[in-house]
C-alpha cells in the first residue's frame, strides 16, 4: 500500500522551480540583490526591502532528500566542524567546498546556490544558523546581521515581543544601505498580511488531518511546506496553499484516505528522515498506519502575524514558535495535538545532531505517556546524515510498535 498522490505536486514543482530560477536570475543582476536568511528569520522585512530571499536551510533539506548530504558532511568536518553539529550546516558547508548542489540535478541549467548580498538569521531555532551564516559571510566577504531570540521560553511576554521587535527595526537602516532601497512601512504591512495569508490557509491544509480517514500525511506536509518556508510574504505561496486545501477538503467530502484502509494514526515528534522519506511513507502505509501530524509541519503556523502591528506581530510569531519553548509548554502543545489528531501513537526522533529539534532525551515520551496514556516509540536516526540510521533496526521497531497498538 502506498500513500496516495496529491495532484497539487505539479503546481508545486513549477512554483518552486520559478522561486530558485528567479534567484538564479538575480544573482547575476548587479542591480538585485540577494538575501540569504535563516527559516525563521525575518523574511518579510528582506522582501519590503526588494531582497530575493534564499533559505540555505531549504537547500540543506535538498541535499538530505537528494541523499547527497551523507558523502558532503566530512569536507566540512574536516576544516573543523565536529560530525556531532548540525548536519544541516555541515552538508551545506561541505557542498560549497565541492561546488556542488541537489539544485543543478533538479534545474540543469542552475549551476550553482545565488550568491549572497546579504545574510540575515535569528537564533530562534538554534545557535548554529549564526556560525553556519558567520562561515559563508566570511567565504563571501558580505555583511552577516541577525537577531538573538531568548530559549527556554514559557509564557511570551511583552519584554519579550519589545526585545525582538526592537532588534527587527535595528535592522533596518544596515538593510536599507545593502538594498539601495528605502524603507516602506506600507509595503511591510503588505508582506505581513500575505504571510498571515499563507499561514492561515497552511494551518487549514494540516488541520484537515484531524478528519478520518486523514487526506494528508506528515511525509506529504513535509514536501509541501516548502512554500511556507520559502515564500511566505508572496501571493503564489497563497495561491498555492488555495489550490492544496480545495484538494485535500474534496478528499475530505469523498472519505479518501492518504493511506488505504488507515487503521492507526500516528504523531510525528521532531525532524523528517530527509532521505528516507518515501522508505517511511510506505513502510507506515504497508502498515495501515498514517502519520497524520507533526510537530515540525505545524511549526510554519504562525497565528500572531497581524499587519497592523508587523514589527510586533512578527516578533511574537518568530518567538512563539515550538523549539523555543519550555518543556512544560511543549508537554502541553503535545497533549492538544494527540486530542485534536485523535492520535494513537507518537514516535520521536532523536535527531543525532540536531538536539534542539530533539525532544526524547530528558524524559518528555515517559511523561507524556503517564499524562495522555498514549504510547510512543523513539527512533534513533538524524535528518541529514545517514551513517545514523540503522534501517533495519528501524523498521523492526516500527512494527514492533504497531503491533503493540494492535494488541492494546
Amino acid at each position: 500500500m502506498l500513500r496516495k498522490k496529491i495532484q497539487a505536486v505539479k503546481e508545486l514543482n513549477q512554483l518552486m522551480s520559478d522561486y530558485y530560477h528567479e534567484l538564479d536570475d538575480a544573482s547575476k543582476n548587479d542591480e538585485k540583490k540577494v538575501a540569504w536568511c535563516s527559516s525563521v528569520g525575518p523574511a518579510e522585512i528582506l522582501r519590503s526591502l526588494g531582497f530575493k530571499v534564499y533559505f540555505p536551510e531549504n537547500h540543506s533539506a535538498m541535499l538530505g532528500s537528494s541523499r547527497m548530504a551523507t558523502d558532503l558532511i566530512p569536507y566540512a568536518n574536516a576544516i573543523g566542524y565536529s560530525p556531532e553539529i548540525c548536519s544541516y550546516l555541515t552538508a551545506d558547508i561541505g557542498a560549497y567546498l565541492k561546488r556542488v548542489t541537489p539544485l543543478s540535478k533538479a534545474y540543469p541549467d542552475i549551476k550553482s546556490v545565488p550568491r549572497p548580498d546579504v545574510l540575515v538569521f535569528n537564533t530562534n531555532q538554534c545557535r548554529e544558523v549564526q556560525d553556519w551564516f558567520g562561515w559563508f559571510a566570511n567565504e563571501y566577504n558580505v555583511p552577516l546581521v541577525g537577531i538573538s531570540t531568548p530559549r527556554n521560553v514559557g509564557e511570551v511576554t511583552t519584554s519579550h515581543i519589545t526585545f525582538i521587535a526592537q532588534q527587527m527595526e535595528d535592522l533596518i537602516k544596515s538593510l536599507e544601505k545593502i538594498s539601495n532601497n528605502r524603507f516602506d512601512l506600507d509595503r511591510l504591512k503588505e508582506i505581513v498580511s500575505l504571510s498571515r495569508e499563507c499561514s492561515n490557509l497552511w494551518k487549514k491544509v494540516l488541520d484537515t488531518a484531524a478528519n478520518i480517514p486523514s487526506p494528508i500525511t506528515f511525509f506529504d506536509g513535509s514536501i509541501h511546506m516548502g512554500p511556507a518556508v520559502v515564500l511566505r510574504g508572496t501571493q503564489q505561496a497563497v495561491d498555492y496553499y488555495g489550490i492544496l486545501l480545495e484538494e485535500l477538503q474534496n478528499r475530505v467530502k469523498n472519505q479518501e484516505g492518504a493511506v488505504e484502509s488507515e487503521h492507526f494514526r500516528l504523531y510525528w515528534e521532531g525532524m523528517p528522515i530527509w532521505g528516507r522519506l518515501r522508505h517511511y511513507s510506505e513502510l507506515f502505509a504497508s502498515l495501515r498506519a498514517c502519520v497524520v501530524a507533526s510537530t515540525y509541519c505545524n511549526s510554519w503556523i504562525f497565528s500572531a502575524f497581524n499587519e497592523n502591528h508587523p514589527f510586533r506581530s512578527m516578533a511574537k510569531a518568530y518567538t512563539e514558535l515550538f523549539i523555543v519553548r519550555s518543556d512544560e509548554y511543549k508537554e502541553k502543545y503535545l497533549n492538544k495535538m494527540i486530542e485534536f489528531f485523535k492520535i494513537d501513537g507518537i514516535i520521536f526522533h532523536d535527531a543525532k545532531t540536531c538536539p534542539h529539534n530533539t525532544n526524547s532525551r530528558y524524559g518528555m515520551p515517559q511523561r507524556l505517556e503517564i499524562d495522555t496514556k498514549i504510547p510512543n516509540l523513539i527512533i534513533n536516526g538524524d535528518l541529514n546524515d545517514l551513517r545514523c540510521l540503522s534501517d533495519e533496526q528501524s523498521r523492526t521497531s516500527i512494527e514492533a510498535f504497531i503491533e503493540q497498538l494492535e494488541e492494546s
